[in-house]
C-alpha cells in the first residue's frame, strides 16, 4: 500500500510539472491551441491502462488488487462517488470566491459540455464493449467512469485557474488522483481501469478545448450593418 500511495504522490507530482507549461491560451477566450506534447501523458496513461489489463489472477492488475484488497480488507467508503464531482464544482466555485477564470461562463459551460459528452460517450462505449468484471466480480470494470470523470474535472479546472493560481492544478489533480486511489482500494476498479479512465478524461477535456471556437457570448457590435452599401458608384446610408 506504501509503494501504491507513493507512486501517486510521484505521479501527481510529474504530471501537474508537466502539464503546467503554457496550454496556447494567452488572454481570456483565446482559442486553446492544440500541441502534441500536451498529448503525450494522456495517451501515456491510456496505452499503460491497455499494458496492464490483462486476463488472470497472475495478471499485474489482479496481483494489485489482490494485495491492496488483502491490506484494506473491510475498507470501504462513497467518497469516491461525490469527489468526482469536485472539480467540476470549483470550475464555478473559484470565481464566486473572487478567482478569475481564463474563459467566460457561457463558453466554459460549453466547453463542459461538449468534454463530457465525449468523455462519458466514450467510458459507456468501451464499458459495453470491453465488458470486463471488476476486482468484486461486478460488470463494467474497464475504464473507470469515475476517474474518467474526476480527471476531465481536473483538467477544467487546470487550465481556467492554474495560469493565475499555480496550487490549482496541484489541488485538482490531486483529488482527481485520490478518486482513483479509492476506486481501487473500494475493490471497484483495477489500476488498469483507473490509468485508462485517466488518461481518457484529460485527453477528452483538452479535446473540448482544442476544438472550441468561442462563439458564445461574442460581443454584439455598434456599427451599422447596413452602413456604406455601394450600389454602382453611389454609397447610401
Amino acid at each position: 500500500m506504501k509503494k501504491l500511495i507513493s507512486f501517486l504522490l510521484v505521479f501527481n507530482l510529474f504530471f501537474v510539472n508537466f502539464s503546467q507549461e503554457n496550454d496556447g491560451i494567452k488572454t481570456e477566450n483565446q482559442r486553446f491551441t492544440f500541441q502534441y506534447k500536451k498529448a503525450y501523458i494522456p495517451l501515456g496513461l491510456m496505452v499503460s491502462g491497455i499494458a496492464l489489463n490483462g486476463i488472470g489472477q497472475n495478471s499485474v492488475k489482479s496481483e494489485i488488487a489482490t494485495k491492496t484488497h488483502e491490506q484494506l480488507l473491510g475498507f470501504g467508503n462513497h467518497i469516491d462517488d461525490y469527489a468526482q464531482f469536485a472539480p467540476f464544482a470549483a470550475v464555478y466555485g473559484f470565481e464566486w470566491l473572487g478567482m478569475t477564470p481564463r474563459t467566460d461562463w457561457k463558453n466554459r459551460t460549453a466547453i463542459m459540455v461538449k468534454g463530457q459528452i465525449i468523455n462519458l460517450g466514450l467510458v459507456y462505449v468501451l464499458k459495453r464493449a470491453v465488458n470486463s468484471t471488476r476486482p468484486d466480480g461486478t460488470a463494467y470494470s474497464f475504464p473507470s467512469g469515475h476517474t474518467a470523470n474526476a480527471f476531465a474535472g481536473a483538467t477544467m479546472l487546470a487550465i481556467e485557474y492554474g495560469e493565475n493560481h499555480k496550487w490549482v492544478p496541484y489541488a485538482a489533480y490531486g483529488v482527481a488522483t485520490g478518486v482513483g486511489a479509492m476506486r481501487m482500494v473500494n475493490n471497484k476498479h483495477y489500476i488498469s481501469d483507473v490509468l485508462f479512465g485517466a488518461g481518457l478524461g484529460i485527453l477528452s477535456m483538452k479535446v473540448a478545448y482544442w476544438t472550441h471556437q468561442y462563439k458564445w457570448n461574442q460581443p454584439k457590435s455598434d456599427k451599422d450593418p447596413f452602413a456604406g452599401i455601394i450600389y454602382g458608384n453611389q454609397e447610401y446610408f
